[in-house]
């Protein structure tokens, strides 16, 4: 949302860390990990004795850590593929990932000189599949060597990976933050650190695509006379066990001077696990998208509105106690979840409280627009970096099932710490390969703040890893490729990301699951929290969809997926930014709470999969179609949200979708959700509206539900449907 005027239908009144910037504070290093296996091919270079096609299926695209490109040979007898690891290693184990034209007889060989070869392993009764094999021997230059297929075709390898042990246990964990990972202590003078904060908010206060990338980080203490004012990408963060841990006598401020009093523009901005006593007896956070607000202890009221109740278009409240009240204001739609708060004020179109203590009655939706479920069904609270002991650690909080309230109600949040030698710490200039390493041979993954050019995918395949970017670390692909995907396994969580599409369109930008995955997680669900996605704006960018979700049992707890409406010169446009979803969803029984979905030029969220349930979505259509055959031929554009007509079970509440056409205002959109009819798919509280008017949605549901249409700005709803 970044309509740039105030709004007219707003209702209401009135140790691994180092800051070497800030004087007084030193660096402290995680330990390594303990030597561990290390992959030594991936990345390497790699040839083949032949291909299955010119320039296709190459020798290279089996050592890429991509399980979705492969190797394949001619048609015939023998056939070998060998990597380089470029100085001579002991070998410990390879693994073949065959494809179903693999080898029936083949041996595994070593050389220093890749002309003299040393067998060590032989077999002649293989059936292919995924293959892990001890072996022991030293070369430069590992090869499969085949003499015999399973099939008519040649051989053809998923994946050849070659381990051993190096250099004390390869890739090490543990180690520093980085610079921007800006460190406070209750010893700092107010004055120094209020000074520190002031000189990050001028950098970053109106640096909407900047590249700066912040994290201010307070050690357990109290603070006093603080206002905290945080710009983009910047995060605000207590390394306590829990909120109370941190006390800050004082404001976090987000307010929207830098855009005359619009907050609708207020981006890419984060505060957790933190206690604030604000001087006036309230704090203001006048955000919207991707700006969450987690494990927050507010005493007083919280503002959700910016200096002069002008426009803001909607956020995010997790696993926080307010206790004042919390107040909307002029925002518009807004997603509050397993908190605590005294009372709210105000609704304008879409508000939301899934497992709020203290959350108004929803009873007479729409008048006024609350939605209210009582309890969450099932949740992880997300991740975070806090201080045990004399290092640092991820606290990963435990699943919780018909949960309401704040996780650290009754003391420190169920759960689980890992100490930070247990994570790679990735920083600005790593390749992908490096990154692979690591998380190959079993570490987590921490991101520094900072940008990050990824030329291969970053395969997350081991069950309960973390991957945490801290500052809105941001993920741009090169040259097409998925950035990350996740294999179809158990409890992999993936928070605080800024996924930047390349030039070079990609196919997807974050997958969890191989297409056709099907094991069930329920009992340890995989979960994508405060992961963003951006095409365009920054860069002129390019991908077909942003997050495509294959496993079952997926959580996605606050996404905001985004092509630019805005941005720098020439980086967004109908034909410049293209991407056709931002959600598509084949799994099974995933829950989404929280979903941002906005501007895309297909249909926005697309649901495949049995058992979705949905708590809260917010959408704008593309406000740029220049025609409405441009858009879509044989119908009136896209719907926001689309359950496929093969779905019998599926159920959301508090969905709005709304229209923008400013390039042409004479676009009709048919519908803003679209759904098969059948017993088991049911939507609850919906809403469209025009935006001042410019452009018309002819139904809120299929075909029920009157136009959103007029200068009135007035939603037109939907209860229940069918």
């Amino acid at each position: 949302m970044s309509v740039p005027r105030r709004s007219p239908w707003r209702r209401g009144a009135a140790g691994g860390l180092v800051a070497v910037l800030v004087a007084g504070l030193t660096a402290i290093t995680g330990s390594s990990a303990a030597a561990a296996e290390v992959l030594l091919s991936q990345g390497k270079p790699a040839t083949a004795s032949s291909t299955e096609a010119p320039g296709a299926y190459l020798a290279t695209e089996a050592v890429d850590g991509n399980t979705g490109t492969r190797w394949s040979s001619a048609f015939a007898d023998p056939q070998w593929l060998q990597v380089d690891l470029g100085t001579s290693q002991a070998i410990t184990r390879v693994e073949l990932n065959w494809e179903t034209a693999a080898a029936k007889a083949y041996q595994i060989q070593v050389s220093d000189n890749a002309s003299s070869w040393t067998t060590v392993y032989s077999t002649t009764t293989s059936t292919g599949g995924n293959q892990s094999l001890a072996v022991t021997g030293t070369g430069r230059y590992v090869r499969m060597y085949g003499t015999q297929r399973t099939t008519t075709y040649g051989y053809s390898l998923w994946e050849f990976k070659v381990f051993g042990e190096t250099g004390g246990g390869g890739v090490p964990g543990g180690g520093s933050l980085g610079a921007n990972v800006v460190v406070f202590d209750p010893s700092m003078s107010s004055a120094t650190i209020q000074a520190r904060a002031d000189e990050i908010f001028r950098q970053q206060e109106s640096a909407q695509f900047g590249t700066g990338r912040y994290v201010l980080a307070f050690k357990p203490g109290t603070y006093n006379n603080l206002n905290i004012q945080v710009g983009f990408y910047t995060s605000v963060v207590g390394l306590g066990q829990n909120p109370q841990d941190v006390r800050i006598n004082g404001d976090i401020t987000v307010d929207a001077g830098w855009f005359q009093g619009n907050a609708t523009q207020n981006f890419w901005r984060s505060t957790e696990n933190l206690s604030v006593y604000p001087v006036n007896g309230a704090n203001r956070w006048a955000v919207s998208q991707a700006a969450p607000f987690r494990r927050m202890d507010v005493h007083g009221d919280l503002n959700l509105a910016p200096n002069g109740y002008g426009w803001a278009s909607g956020g995010y409240i997790a696993d926080s106690r307010i206790s004042g009240s919390e107040g909307q204001y002029s925002q518009q739609q807004w997603f509050t979840r397993n908190s605590q708060i005294a009372s709210n004020t105000n609704a304008v179109w879409n508000q939301m409280f899934v497992g709020v203590q203290g959350a108004p009655s929803g009873a007479a939706y729409p008048n006024p627009p609350y939605t209210t479920i009582a309890a969450t069904p099932v949740i992880r609270e997300k991740p975070y970096l806090y201080q045990s002991g004399g290092d640092y650690a991820v606290f990963v909080p435990s699943l919780t099932s018909n949960s309401s309230g704040v996780s650290w109600a009754n003391g420190n949040t169920p759960g689980a710490g890992i100490p930070l030698s247990q994570f790679y710490v990735a920083k600005p200039g790593d390749t992908a390969a490096r990154i692979n390493q690591a998380l190959a041979q079993g570490l987590n993954l921490i991101f520094q703040p900072g940008i990050y050019q990824i030329d291969q995918t970053i395969n997350v395949t081991r069950a309960n890893t973390v991957v945490l970017g801290l500052g809105y670390a941001t993920i741009i692909p090169v040259n097409g490729v998925t950035p990350m995907q996740v294999a179809d396994v158990d409890g992999v969580k993936i928070a605080g990301i800024l996924f930047d599409a390349g030039t070079t369109n990609s196919a997807n930008l974050l997958v969890m699951g191989p297409n056709g995955s099907s094991a069930n997680h329920a009992a340890n669900p995989s979960t994508v929290q405060d992961v963003f996605f951006r095409i365009g704006g920054y860069i002129a960018g390019k991908a077909t969809n942003s997050l495509l979700v294959n496993s079952n049992n997926v959580i996605v707890d606050h996404i905001w997926a985004w092509r630019a409406d805005h941005g720098n010169a020439g980086t967004y446009g109908w034909n410049v930014a293209t991407g056709d979803s931002g959600l598509i969803v084949n799994g099974q029984d995933v829950i989404g709470y929280g979903l941002f979905v906005e501007h895309y030029q297909k249909y926005e969220v697309v649901w495949n999969g049995n058992g979705g349930r949905t708590y809260f979505l917010q959408n704008e259509m593309p406000y740029d179609p220049p025609t409405q055959a441009a858009w879509r031929t044989g119908a009136n554009g896209y719907a926001a949200y689309k359950v496929a007509d093969s779905v019998t079970t599926h159920e959301a509440w508090g969905m709005g979708s709304y229209c923008y056409f400013n390039v042409n205002p004479s676009i009709h959109a048919d519908r803003g959700f679209e759904v098969p009819v059948k017993s088991g798919v049911k939507l609850h509280n919906l809403l469209t509206v025009s935006l001042g008017g410019n452009g018309v949605i002819d139904h809120v549901v299929n075909t029920t539900g009157g136009a959103a249409q007029g200068t009135a700005t007035v939603p037109s709803y939907v209860v229940n449907f069918p």
